[in-house]
C-alpha cells in the first residue's frame, strides 16, 4: 500500500503531536520547570545571609525559570522563609586502624510559607538531603573536590525539595488554609 506524497510529509508531525499530548495529559514535566502554581504570586523569599547563597540563588533561580514572579516582602502576596540550614558531616565507615573510610553529608532547611498579613499557609517543615562517600587518605584532593561538589548538589537538592513543597499550593487550598486560620483565631478569642 503506498502513502501518498501529502500525507507521508505530515505523517512525522502528527506523530509528534500525539506524543506531546500524551505527555501533557499524564502529567509529565521537564526537568527543572517549577511545579509552583501561578497561585502564589507575587511571592517573596526571606532567605537571610546566615545561610549559604548558593542555595539561595538556587531557590530563585528555579522559582524563575518556573515562571513564578519574585519580589521584595513589602510588595509580595505571599513569603517563602528559610531558616536554620544546617550542613553535617559524619564517619558512617571505619578502617581497620579506625579512620574514616566513609562519611556521610547531611543538610537541612527549615521552610515556611505565609501570606502578607502573616496567615500560616506552610507551617515550619525541616527538609533534608544526604549523601555518602568513601575518603581516601592517599588522594586528599581529590576527595576534598568530591565533597565540595556533593555539598553543591545538596544544597541543589533541598533547593528542588522547597519547590516541591510549594506544588500543592492551588488557590483553592491557599482559600481553605485562610479560612480555617481565622476560623481558628475566631474560637481562640471567643473563649
Amino acid at each position: 500500500m503506498k502513502l501518498c506524497p501529502a500525507l507521508k510529509a505530515s505523517f512525522p508531525k502528527a506523530l509528534v503531536l500525539t506524543a506531546a499530548t500524551v505527555l501533557a495529559g499524564c502529567g509529565f514535566q521537564l526537568r527543572g520547570t517549577s511545579p509552583v502554581p501561578a497561585a502564589l504570586q507575587p511571592l517573596a523569599v526571606d532567605c537571610p545571609e546566615s545561610l549559604p547563597g548558593d542555595f539561595c540563588n538556587s531557590v530563585r533561580d528555579q522559582l524563575e525559570l518556573g515562571g513564578v514572579k519574585l519580589v521584595d516582602e513589602n510588595r509580595a502576596d505571599y513569603i517563602l522563609r528559610l531558616r536554620d540550614y544546617q550542613q553535617d558531616r559524619r564517619a558512617s565507615a571505619i578502617t581497620s586502624d579506625a579512620s574514616a573510610a566513609e562519611y556521610v553529608l547531611r543538610h537541612t532547611v527549615s521552610v515556611e510559607l505565609f501570606t502578607a498579613d502573616d496567615v500560616p499557609l506552610i507551617a515550619k517543615t525541616d527538609l533534608n538531603a544526604s549523601e555518602s562517600y568513601r575518603y581516601d587518605e592517599n588522594n586528599v584532593l581529590a576527595k576534598q573536590r568530591e565533597e565540595d561538589e556533593l555539598r553543591q548538589q545538596l544544597g541543589d537538592r533541598l533547593a528542588q525539595q522547597v519547590i516541591f513543597r510549594l506544588a500543592p499550593m492551588t488557590q483553592q487550598r491557599i482559600d481553605a488554609a485562610i479560612t480555617e486560620y481565622h476560623d481558628s483565631q475566631e474560637d481562640d478569642g471567643g473563649s
